[in-house]
């Protein structure tokens, strides 16, 4: 484990500056099958899709499916998946969220956000990415504090396989500019504030001058549902 921790610090500043499009190629060589997009279909992920779609149409595609989406979320996965005919895994929770009241009570969200972020995406994620060698992120340096330090390639603890951020350089800017150039689909909500787009309870349009995440969560301690931080501080 030591030797794969050192090689990939090596191959990540190797790959510090590749062209995300050089990344998903290496990695697709690299883990063929063992490979999978993990994707909330907004933004970045939406552009690392579309990539692959030349350079690996048939990787596995992941989506967390919470339950508690927006109707527009669903209907964007639908969407791309009639257009570029694609097939998407939903990844969803052991419980529904009605089995989920049940058992912790109505609108665990409002209660304990990180329990429910925790029980509705951590847990299923982990089940799934047990099945791959590797998977790919959409997280960027300039989405939040917390991503600053994210590495384009890195050991993933949490999941024993290896994480991959092939537009971790990447700006919003740079984001929007290559989805335009290609027309591609995106999530309507973006055109209404909603910068940075979760579960329906925890999610609200972005005010003038705030932080493009400050609509997750609001109100709450919390800027993370917990897939990208360290095992330790896992809900």
């Amino acid at each position: 484990m030591t030797q794969l921790r050192d090689d990939l610090t090596e191959l990540n500043l190797q790959l510090e500056q590749a062209a995300p499009q050089d990344i998903l190629r290496w990695a697709a060589d690299t883990y063929g099958d063992g490979l999978a997009l993990v994707t909330s279909f907004q933004p970045t992920g939406l552009v690392m899709l579309h990539m692959l779609l030349d350079i690996a149409p048939e990787i596995s595609v992941l989506t967390l499916d919470t339950g508690l989406l927006f109707p527009e979320t669903y209907a964007l996965v639908e969407q791309w998946e009639r257009q570029f005919n694609l097939t998407v895994t939903r990844v969803r929770a052991a419980q529904t969220v009605a089995q989920q009241a049940e058992t912790y009570g109505d609108a665990l969200w409002q209660r304990n956000p990180d329990q429910c972020c925790h029980l509705r995406k951590t847990v299923p994620l982990g089940d799934t990415l047990r099945g791959y060698a590797a998977w790919i992120t959409g997280i960027r340096r300039d989405q939040a504090e917390t991503r600053r330090g994210s590495a384009v390639v890195s050991w993933d603890s949490k999941y024993d396989n290896v994480k991959l951020a092939p537009l971790a350089t990447w700006t919003e800017e740079m984001v929007w500019t290559y989805i335009r150039a290609y027309d591609l689909p995106y999530n309507p909500l973006h055109d209404q504030n909603y910068l940075s787009i979760g579960c329906q309870p925890c999610t609200r349009a972005v005010r003038p001058g705030e932080d493009a995440r400050a609509g997750r969560w609001s109100g709450q301690a919390k800027i993370e549902c917990g897939i990208h931080l360290p095992l330790e501080k896992k809900a």
